[in-house]
């Protein structure tokens, strides 16, 4: 779903001109005829859709600068250009004390108002992000920070808010990558725990001998090596929350403890004589099948049925398409800013695009995409050519990546090494097509045995490759290669390999 733009101006005119304009970048949009009937709109649950407010200044009753002052600076508001035919100096400062993030002299051109709309939105993008990193360290993130407005996760949302105004243990299942840990912050952040230490463990990335001490810590001397007393991450949360990612790998032993630490409310280090009280919420995630694990032997069904107490399931994203859309925004707003590139918009197509990839890595595979996106990106906008593994992907779309160069598509025929065969298992390698049998070939990067090539030795089979492709002309190939024919020379002599006559 695009992003709505309110448009607000008395002229009814102006307001048409300004309504198509906002639909030819790409936007919804919602329009009113005066302040009184803005701050309704921004005042109430109506506001939750809206992106982005053009306020015209001058409007009879309640004008531009009377909306900036009420609703300018207030929490959540979207950012706001104001607009008017008489611009000043002043006028421009003014609006601008008052919470307007940019303003524009009426008529504004449609170029000058797509760029401070799409410069606002990634402002706003980014403080957005700041600020949930900034809540996300002091643990006080919500449900309202995070980017998930889809109906598919209305009842995780909802599920979360009841488990945040109670102590109840929280069992929050999902496959990798869908964001459950961002679920257990939020639960934190709503909770009267707001504030106090989140602790995260990830169960499957412990070894093993060392478990019971990372999680119940231990004394000093307490088995070798132990030359300190460590507090352990059940201790570490004490007064605020423990979240145990992964719990389905948690060996049996550490289970049996786990189980009287939740009965209990305490625990016992290893080599201590006495155990430990400890005040702690605990929520644990998943991504495995609880009860096929329990079925085996894996996990102990009493221990189980205390952390499946609230359930809550994430749905993977290829079942939350909605959300792809703010999600690619928001991290492209970001990756953008980190990269200092100046992307600030994601085309129509590229969007149906990612809209239409099913996604079975989730929230994270699409994050890491758009970062990938981003740094290939030469222009202000990623489009389908930014999305290559995607598009290849997804019927209709597998005409639109760029075709390789039309001197690497078109090549003599060529023997020489060992070339990467059909099936073409192993990624980036120089592939050529020959126009003898249109077959693919391509320089070999992984040895028979498994590993990676050396660097000369590729060195050597792209030497002889553009000595084939060239037919030997020395000065085209040094060219090819952006190497001085001297030091062509010289490493042709090192490789054993002879010019070919021209």
């Amino acid at each position: 779903m695009s992003k709505r733009v309110l448009i607000v101006d008395d002229d009814p005119a102006q307001r048409r001109i300004l309504e198509e304009t906002v639909k030819r970048f790409g936007f919804e949009t919602k329009t009113c005829g005066s302040g009184e009937q803005a701050l309704q709109i921004l005042e109430s649950q109506e506001r939750d859709p809206i992106a982005l407010v053009i306020l015209d200044l001058v409007m009879p009753g309640v004008d531009g600068m009377a909306v900036l002052e009420r609703v300018g600076h207030a929490q959540g508001m979207p950012p706001i250009i104001v607009q008017t035919a008489h611009g000043s100096i002043e006028t421009a400062i003014n609006a601008m004390r008052r919470g307007a993030v940019d303003f524009v002299v009426k008529p504004a051109s449609p170029e000058r108002l797509e760029v401070s709309i799409k410069s606002a939105l990634k402002i706003e993008a980014l403080a957005g992000e700041i600020n949930r990193i900034k809540k996300k360290v002091e643990g006080t993130l919500t449900f309202g920070d995070l980017v998930m407005r889809g109906d598919a996760m209305k009842r995780v949302i909802s599920l979360g808010k009841r488990a945040a105004a109670s102590t109840i243990p929280v069992l929050i299942e999902g496959e990798s990558g869908v964001g459950k840990e961002l679920i257990a912050r939020a639960i934190q952040g709503e909770s009267e725990r707001v504030g106090r230490p989140f602790i995260t463990v990830n169960c499957g990335a412990i070894p093993e001998n060392l478990v019971e001490s990372i999680l119940f810590g231990h004394e000093k001397g307490a088995f070798t090596g132990a030359v300190d007393k460590r507090i352990g991450k059940f201790q570490e949360a004490d007064g605020g929350t423990l979240f145990l990612d992964e719990v389905g790998e948690l060996p049996l032993d550490a289970q049996v403890k786990l189980l009287r630490a939740l009965q209990e409310g305490e625990i016992d280090p290893v080599g201590s004589k006495k155990p430990v009280k400890v005040n702690f919420r605990l929520i644990s995630a998943t991504n495995r099948d609880m009860i096929q694990l329990v079925k085996d032997g894996k996990f102990r069904e009493d221990l189980y049925y205390r952390l499946n107490v609230f359930p809550i399931f994430v749905p993977p994203l290829r079942e939350r398409i909605d959300d792809v859309p703010e999600l690619a925004r928001h991290f492209a707003a970001r990756f953008a800013a980190e990269e200092g590139k100046r992307v600030a918009a994601i085309s129509e197509r590229a969007m149906a695009l990612l809209q239409a990839y099913s996604w079975p890595g989730n929230v994270r595979q699409l994050e890491n995409t758009i970062f990938r996106a981003v740094v290939l990106a030469d222009g202000p906008e990623l489009t389908v050519a930014e999305f290559p593994q995607i598009a290849a992907h997804v019927d209709g779309f597998e005409a639109e990546i760029p075709a390789a160069p039309a001197a690497v598509q078109k090549q003599p025929a060529y023997t020489g090494p060992a070339l990467i065969g059909a099936e073409n298992t192993v990624p980036h390698t120089v592939e050529i097509k020959s126009t003898a049998s249109g077959s693919s070939l391509g320089i070999q990067a992984v040895a028979e045995d498994g590993e990676i090539r050396s660097l000369e030795a590729i060195e050597a089979d792209m030497i002889r490759l553009a000595l084939g492709r060239y037919r030997g002309h020395m000065t085209e190939v040094a060219k090819r290669l952006n190497i001085g024919r001297s030091t062509l020379y010289r490493k042709m002599q090192e490789y054993g390999l002879e010019p070919r006559p021209n």
